[in-house]
């Protein structure tokens, strides 16, 4: 499906979104009207990644160039596979029996194999200019690994394969923190005949403020729906939006029930795009568009069933 999004691209992902949603009002699924009214509302479009730890990501670094520079024919001076993997066990046990001077010991030694592979490739290097633009990223991902620290502020790297890979804290207490890249849903706030439907789905890559994000959120669900929007209900999470819009409202009480039933909507989209994306943010796109276009096909297939039954 990953291939099938990239060769589909963003704007043809958008217009099969805008033709099923005709196709939903053609049928009888869903009004026009429908739309005027949405909830919208943030989550989190994880990535097929492991739980990042230091060691784990320092290992992996070390193992990738050790790799890729025996497939070009660098020798290198000692590639750390035995000592590197027994760090690497010494280092989680340790972790896990509370043990954390003996834990950091070997992280230490972790971060001194990975830096001395780092120069020995570099030097290799200077014989073999042709292999400088091979190795550019790969040197530059590991020297970001080697280099950061648990409570520095900034960009970090937490996957190897997918760079682009952000934490998000959403204040869940079973996962505090969510590896992947922030995804805005817009769904509208009453059930239409055919079912719920999925108005708008946009990524939002570098975690923004999820208030900050409605300026550029509310002319793309226009432009998908084809209709202007009468009311946008929000929760506490927008509260000092930077939209200059008298129909964005907060959440009041009597709409909370319809916060509760659209939630399986955003929790069916992390169900299904969850694992199945690979990597870089034009993926992240396509894949939040591509949910959208599968739960409104659906939702028009659930109704022509009912209807015809």
């Amino acid at each position: 499906m990953t291939r099938w999004r990239l060769r589909m691209g963003e704007g043809r992902l958008t217009a099969l979104l805008q033709e099923s949603l005709a196709a939903a009002t053609r049928l009888g699924a869903a009004k026009p009207s429908d739309f005027r009214a949405v909830i919208v509302d943030t989550t989190v479009q994880e990535k097929a990644i492991t739980f990042p730890t230091d060691a784990k990501l320092m290992h992996r670094a070390r193992e990738r160039l050790v790799k890729l520079a025996r497939k070009h024919g660098i020798a290198l001076r000692q590639s750390y596979a035995r000592v590197g993997k027994i760090a690497l066990i010494k280092h989680q046990r340790y972790a896990h029996a509370k043990q954390f001077k003996r834990a950091n010991r070997q992280l230490r030694r972790l971060r001194t194999m990975l830096g001395a592979v780092i120069r020995d490739i570099t030097r290799k290097l200077a014989m073999r200019p042709e292999l400088i633009q091979v190795f550019a990223l790969p040197l530059s991902l590991a020297r970001r690994v080697r280099d950061q620290r648990q409570r520095e502020r900034g960009k970090k790297v937490y996957s190897l394969h997918a760079p682009e890979v952000e934490c998000i804290g959403k204040g869940k207490a079973h996962k505090p923190y969510e590896f992947g890249v922030k995804v805005s849903v817009a769904t509208p706030l009453q059930r239409s005949r055919g079912g719920q439907f999925v108005a708008h789905v946009q990524t939002l890559p570098g975690n923004p403020y999820d208030g900050h994000t409605l300026t550029t959120i509310i002319p793309a669900i226009e432009d998908t729906i084809g209709v202007s929007l009468g009311k946008i209900v929000t929760d506490a999470g927008y509260r000092g939006h930077n939209a200059f819009l008298a129909n964005v409202v907060e959440r009041p009480l009597d709409l909370a029930s319809r916060f509760g039933a659209v939630r399986p909507t955003r929790l069916g989209m992390e169900t299904i795009v969850a694992g199945k994306i690979d990597e870089g943010t034009v993926v992240d796109d396509a894949a939040g568009i591509a949910f959208a276009d599968h739960s409104r096909l659906h939702t028009v297939v659930k109704h022509v069933a009912r209807s015809a039954a």
